[in-house]
């Protein structure tokens, strides 16, 4: 595979993912993704994404019941 950032070539590995969202903070030190070997861009195959998106969801939503969310 080739990034879609720099051309270079694409290896699975595991890469970090951070978010600042609606007064809160989430991360994940190693999400399974592909990683370009040149820019170290990580790129993240919708299984990965879906994983990523579902607490972030439960997230939203407990916010939003406790009147958080901005």
């Amino acid at each position: 595979m080739e990034c879609i950032h720099c051309k270079g070539r694409l290896e699975r590995s595991a890469a970090p993912f951070s978010i600042d969202r609606h007064g809160y903070q989430v991360r994940r030190h190693a999400n399974p993704a592909w990683v370009c070997t040149q820019c170290h861009e990580p790129l993240f195959e919708a299984r990965e994404v879906e994983f990523i998106q579902q607490p972030l969801d439960t997230l939203d939503r407990q916010s939003a019941e406790l009147g958080v969310a901005g």
